[in-house]
Protein backbone atom coordinates (compact mmCIF):
# COMPACT_ATOMS: atom_id res chain seq x y z
CA UNK A 1 0.00 0.00 0.00
CA UNK A 2 1.40 3.39 -0.97
CA UNK A 3 1.08 6.29 1.78
CA UNK A 4 3.83 8.33 1.72
CA UNK A 5 2.81 11.33 -0.26
CA UNK A 6 3.93 14.94 1.25
CA UNK A 7 0.56 15.99 1.01
CA UNK A 8 1.53 19.72 0.38
CA UNK A 9 -1.90 20.57 -1.36
CA UNK A 10 -3.66 20.12 2.40
CA UNK A 11 -0.66 21.73 4.47
CA UNK A 12 -1.26 18.88 6.90
CA UNK A 13 -0.52 14.70 6.53
CA UNK A 14 -3.47 13.29 4.12
CA UNK A 15 -3.53 9.81 6.19
CA UNK A 16 -4.70 11.61 8.94
CA UNK A 17 -7.66 13.06 8.20
CA UNK A 18 -10.92 11.75 10.22
CA UNK A 19 -12.89 9.31 8.30
CA UNK A 20 -15.28 6.83 9.38
CA UNK A 21 -14.76 7.39 12.87
CA UNK A 22 -11.16 6.33 12.45
CA UNK A 23 -8.22 8.21 9.68
CA UNK A 24 -8.27 7.87 5.88
CA UNK A 25 -4.95 5.84 6.11
CA UNK A 26 -6.36 3.37 8.84
CA UNK A 27 -9.47 2.57 7.02
CA UNK A 28 -7.31 1.60 3.92
CA UNK A 29 -5.73 -0.70 6.53
CA UNK A 30 -8.80 -2.20 7.11
CA UNK A 31 -9.51 -2.73 3.73
CA UNK A 32 -6.48 -4.35 3.45
CA UNK A 33 -6.61 -6.63 6.38
CA UNK A 34 -10.61 -7.85 5.43
CA UNK A 35 -9.14 -8.58 1.75
CA UNK A 36 -6.60 -11.43 3.68
CA UNK A 37 -3.56 -10.80 1.90
CA UNK A 38 -0.91 -13.51 3.04
CA UNK A 39 1.48 -10.08 3.64
CA UNK A 40 0.43 -6.55 4.25
CA UNK A 41 3.05 -3.59 3.36
CA UNK A 42 2.91 0.07 3.93
CA UNK A 43 4.92 2.63 2.78
CA UNK A 44 5.04 6.39 4.14
CA UNK A 45 7.25 9.28 3.71
CA UNK A 46 6.15 12.39 4.70
CA UNK A 47 5.00 12.86 8.45
CA UNK A 48 5.80 9.47 9.22
CA UNK A 49 6.72 10.41 12.41
CA UNK A 50 2.87 11.71 13.24
CA UNK A 51 1.50 9.00 10.95
CA UNK A 52 3.27 5.88 12.98
CA UNK A 53 2.24 7.08 15.96
CA UNK A 54 -1.44 7.84 15.22
CA UNK A 55 -2.44 4.87 13.17
CA UNK A 56 -3.38 1.28 13.65
CA UNK A 57 -0.61 -0.37 11.89
CA UNK A 58 -1.38 -4.07 13.57
CA UNK A 59 -0.41 -7.38 11.20
CA UNK A 60 1.02 -4.45 8.53
CA UNK A 61 4.77 -4.33 7.66
CA UNK A 62 5.60 -0.21 7.84
CA UNK A 63 8.68 0.96 5.32
CA UNK A 64 9.65 4.39 5.70
CA UNK A 65 10.78 5.51 2.02
CA UNK A 66 12.96 8.75 2.94
CA UNK A 67 12.94 9.50 -0.95
CA UNK A 68 8.73 10.31 -2.13
CA UNK A 69 9.33 12.99 -3.27
CA UNK A 70 10.51 11.74 -6.32
CA UNK A 71 7.25 9.40 -6.86
CA UNK A 72 5.07 6.62 -6.39
CA UNK A 73 7.97 4.82 -8.28
CA UNK A 74 10.35 5.15 -5.30
CA UNK A 75 7.72 3.83 -3.19
CA UNK A 76 7.05 0.69 -5.26
CA UNK A 77 10.41 -0.01 -5.17
CA UNK A 78 10.96 0.56 -1.70
CA UNK A 79 7.72 -2.22 -0.82
CA UNK A 80 9.42 -4.49 -3.47
CA UNK A 81 12.36 -5.03 -1.45
CA UNK A 82 10.31 -6.07 1.66
CA UNK A 83 8.06 -8.63 -0.50
CA UNK A 84 8.10 -12.46 0.65
CA UNK A 85 10.00 -14.12 -1.81
CA UNK A 86 6.88 -16.58 -1.53
CA UNK A 87 4.56 -13.92 -3.33
CA UNK A 88 3.66 -14.82 -6.59
CA UNK A 89 1.55 -11.42 -7.03
CA UNK A 90 1.72 -7.73 -5.97
CA UNK A 91 -1.53 -6.17 -4.97
CA UNK A 92 -1.39 -1.99 -5.81
CA UNK A 93 -3.16 -0.26 -3.26
CA UNK A 94 -3.12 3.18 -2.20
CA UNK A 95 -3.53 4.71 1.06
CA UNK A 96 -5.80 7.72 0.39
CA UNK A 97 -8.55 5.95 -1.90
CA UNK A 98 -11.36 4.49 0.49
CA UNK A 99 -13.42 3.79 -1.63
CA UNK A 100 -12.02 0.95 -3.08
CA UNK A 101 -13.51 -2.42 -0.80
CA UNK A 102 -12.37 -5.94 -0.16
CA UNK A 103 -14.82 -7.07 -2.60
CA UNK A 104 -13.21 -5.01 -5.30
CA UNK A 105 -9.63 -6.71 -4.49
CA UNK A 106 -11.05 -9.97 -4.70
CA UNK A 107 -12.99 -9.47 -8.05
CA UNK A 108 -9.47 -8.10 -9.39
CA UNK A 109 -7.76 -10.96 -8.39
CA UNK A 110 -10.83 -13.62 -9.54
CA UNK A 111 -10.86 -11.79 -12.90
CA UNK A 112 -6.90 -11.80 -13.25
CA UNK A 113 -6.42 -15.45 -13.80
CA UNK A 114 -2.62 -15.99 -14.37
CA UNK A 115 -2.47 -13.03 -16.12
CA UNK A 116 1.17 -10.94 -15.77
CA UNK A 117 -1.16 -8.19 -14.63
CA UNK A 118 -4.93 -6.94 -13.90
CA UNK A 119 -6.17 -3.54 -13.40
CA UNK A 120 -9.80 -2.68 -12.39
CA UNK A 121 -11.82 -1.15 -15.33
CA UNK A 122 -14.51 1.27 -13.82
CA UNK A 123 -17.43 3.19 -15.55
CA UNK A 124 -15.40 5.81 -16.71
CA UNK A 125 -11.76 4.40 -17.03
CA UNK A 126 -9.08 2.14 -15.68
CA UNK A 127 -8.02 2.17 -11.89
CA UNK A 128 -6.60 0.99 -8.69
CA UNK A 129 -5.88 -1.23 -7.50
CA UNK A 130 -3.59 -2.99 -9.69
CA UNK A 131 -2.05 -6.82 -9.74
CA UNK A 132 1.45 -7.24 -10.93
CA UNK A 133 2.62 -10.92 -11.23
CA UNK A 134 6.31 -11.92 -9.82
CA UNK A 135 7.40 -11.64 -13.55
CA UNK A 136 7.20 -8.14 -13.31
CA UNK A 137 8.36 -7.19 -10.07
CA UNK A 138 12.34 -6.20 -11.31
CA UNK A 139 10.22 -4.39 -14.15
CA UNK A 140 8.21 -2.53 -11.20
CA UNK A 141 11.20 -1.72 -8.88
CA UNK A 142 13.21 -0.02 -11.59
CA UNK A 143 10.47 2.16 -12.48
CA UNK A 144 10.64 6.17 -12.22
CA UNK A 145 8.69 9.09 -11.14
CA UNK A 146 4.54 9.25 -10.72
CA UNK A 147 3.80 7.97 -13.69
CA UNK A 148 5.99 5.27 -14.36
CA UNK A 149 3.34 2.30 -13.49
CA UNK A 150 0.70 3.60 -15.67
CA UNK A 151 3.62 3.12 -18.58
CA UNK A 152 4.26 0.12 -17.28
CA UNK A 153 0.40 -0.90 -17.86
CA UNK A 154 1.11 0.40 -21.41
CA UNK A 155 4.09 -1.39 -22.40
CA UNK A 156 2.69 -5.02 -21.55
CA UNK A 157 -0.68 -4.16 -23.09
CA UNK A 158 -1.22 -7.09 -24.60
CA UNK A 159 -0.96 -8.76 -21.01
CA UNK A 160 -3.08 -6.66 -19.21
CA UNK A 161 -6.38 -7.87 -18.19
CA UNK A 162 -8.98 -5.15 -17.28
CA UNK A 163 -11.19 -6.38 -14.82
CA UNK A 164 -14.86 -4.67 -14.65
CA UNK A 165 -15.55 -3.46 -11.48
CA UNK A 166 -19.14 -1.55 -11.30
CA UNK A 167 -19.55 2.20 -10.61
CA UNK A 168 -16.86 4.88 -11.06
CA UNK A 169 -12.97 5.11 -10.27
CA UNK A 170 -12.71 5.35 -6.19
CA UNK A 171 -11.66 9.24 -5.65
CA UNK A 172 -8.19 9.87 -4.13
CA UNK A 173 -8.07 12.65 -2.20
CA UNK A 174 -5.28 15.11 -2.95
CA UNK A 175 -7.06 18.38 -2.32
CA UNK A 176 -9.54 19.63 0.05
CA UNK A 177 -12.36 19.43 -2.74
CA UNK A 178 -11.79 15.82 -2.93
CA UNK A 179 -11.68 15.23 0.93
CA UNK A 180 -15.40 16.61 1.48
CA UNK A 181 -16.54 14.75 -1.94
CA UNK A 182 -15.17 11.12 -0.71
CA UNK A 183 -16.73 12.88 3.05
CA UNK A 184 -19.55 13.60 1.01
CA UNK A 185 -20.29 9.79 -0.41
CA UNK A 186 -19.43 7.71 2.44
CA UNK A 187 -22.56 6.26 5.14
CA UNK A 188 -21.60 5.66 8.56
CA UNK A 189 -20.94 8.01 11.32
CA UNK A 190 -21.71 12.17 10.64
CA UNK A 191 -18.41 13.39 8.86
CA UNK A 192 -16.36 16.42 10.58
CA UNK A 193 -16.09 19.61 9.55
CA UNK A 194 -13.78 20.38 7.10
CA UNK A 195 -11.39 23.54 7.07
CA UNK A 196 -10.19 25.68 4.70
CA UNK A 197 -6.88 24.94 3.24
CA UNK A 198 -4.37 27.41 5.27
CA UNK A 199 -2.45 28.50 2.34
CA UNK A 200 -2.24 28.04 -1.26
CA UNK A 201 -0.48 24.89 -2.87
CA UNK A 202 2.94 25.09 -4.53
CA UNK A 203 3.33 22.51 -6.09
CA UNK A 204 1.76 18.61 -6.08
CA UNK A 205 1.91 15.69 -3.98
CA UNK A 206 3.10 12.60 -4.95
CA UNK A 207 -0.27 10.26 -6.21
CA UNK A 208 0.06 7.15 -8.84
CA UNK A 209 -2.47 8.85 -10.97
CA UNK A 210 -2.97 8.56 -15.03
Amino acid sequence: MLAAGGSSRLGQPKQLLPYRGATLLGHVLDVAREAQFHQRLCVVGGGAGAVRAAVDFRGVEVIENREFGQGCSSSIAAALAAVDPASDVLVLMLGDQPGVSAGTVARLLAGRGRAPLAACAYDDGRGHPLAFARGLFTELAALHGDRGVWKLLDRHAGDLVDVRVAGRVPRDVDTWEDYRAVLASCPGPLAPRVPAPSRPCARSSPTCRR
